[in-house]
């Protein structure tokens, strides 16, 4: 049985209620004041793990499409303690796993689509897996606060390393199969699983929220996720603007090229906010990564204290290899950034 399945009905009539109060507020009101104690219970945090780690990690590819080979996911060695022990030895106190990425396919056992569910990963835990559970359970075991990456509706095909369709393939646009003519319908429900079978989620990390599908009714997604979860801080990615996000979001790698004046919070930032980066090359391990080809631990020291001085956490995505596990030469990495943050600054 899935913690937290009991009462549901209950729990879904309370939500279109309180959705409903909450749409007008994300309408007409000021969400900074109502949501400013969770803000700075969120600038607490300090210092978080992004794990981006799905089917892309057996791909070679940073944007999975939805129709890559369910088999190829395939750990040998995954163990989502041995991450959270990394975590809690680099002094983070929360992680961000992504759950579903551009290519659909959902790291939990959704029953919205069969597909694109976890189970259908024959090689993982036979087909029997579910590795939100995992995820959630080590990182709490540890003390270390949750949170879910979750990709919206986009034209993935064909960019970013994604190879063009096939013959006979039609463009799924991030979401699985069963999502097609109902997107925004698809990702409530999808968000109602997240966020009532695996008790209480710390952070809910929203890419591509104002993407041409969804974006006009991403309030009314907000509302809902609310109504779900009211002290789960949403981060809506590059969003600078309070009434779509609960704190200013800054995705370092792509800011740093695209607009590089943007790339961090100002020196004077008074808003809580939280910058993305990236250990390695990729957000997704690939064989491109090295122990040479990583930041070095006096680098992530130097970002972490940078972020902080500016009333931002710093998330840094460390990702696992096609082992299932985190390589040795970010592990040592981590424990030596664990060392220097318990060292005064100099």
């Amino acid at each position: 049985m899935r913690g937290g399945n009991i009462g549901r009905p209950r729990i879904l009539t309370a939500a279109l209620l309180a959705g409903a109060a909450a749409i007008l507020t994300a309408r007409s009101g000021d969400p900074a004041d109502s949501r400013e104690p969770l803000r700075r219970q969120f600038l607490s945090w300090r210092f978080g793990m992004f794990l981006h780690f799905n089917i892309a990690t057996f791909n070679e590819r940073e944007w999975a499409n939805g129709h890559e080979d369910p088999a190829s996911f395939a750990p040998t060695d995954l163990d989502c303690a041995q991450w959270a022990e990394a975590a809690a030895v680099a002094g983070m106190r929360y992680a961000v796993l992504t759950v579903k990425h551009t290519g659909g396919w959902c790291l939990w056992p959704t029953e919205l689509t069969r597909s694109h569910n976890v189970r259908a990963f024959r090689n993982f835990r036979e087909g029997r897996g579910d590795l939100v559970r995992e995820f959630v359970e080590a990182f709490r075991a540890r003390g270390i606060r949750i949170g879910f990456y979750y990709c919206f509706p986009g034209d993935y095909t064909g960019r970013n390393g994604n190879p063009p369709l096939a013959d006979g393939q039609t463009d799924l646009h991030g979401l699985p199969p069963e999502a097609a003519g109902d997107f925004v319908g698809f990702i409530r429900r999808q968000l109602t699983e997240l966020l009532t079978w695996y008790g209480p989620v710390d952070l809910l990390w929203i890419d591509q929220f104002s993407n041409r599908y969804t974006g006009r009714q991403w309030l009314e997604i907000l509302a809902h996720i609310r109504a779900l979860q009211s002290n789960c801080i949403v981060v809506a990615n590059n969003s600078r603007n309070l009434r779509e996000t609960d704190v200013h979001s800054y995705e370092y790698p792509w800011l740093a090229v695209r607009k590089p004046e943007q790339a961090l919070p100002p020196a004077t930032n008074t808003v809580a906010a939280e910058v993305s980066d990236k250990l390695g090359p990729g957000w997704f391990w690939n064989s491109r990564e090295t122990a040479a080809t990583i930041k070095t631990p006096e680098q992530i020291v130097s970002m972490v204290r940078l972020c902080n001085s500016r009333n931002a956490n710093y998330l840094l995505n460390v990702a696992p290899d096609r082992t299932g596990r985190i390589p040795d030469y970010s592990v040592r990495c981590l424990r030596r950034v664990g060392e220097l943050l318990r060292e005064p600054p100099p």
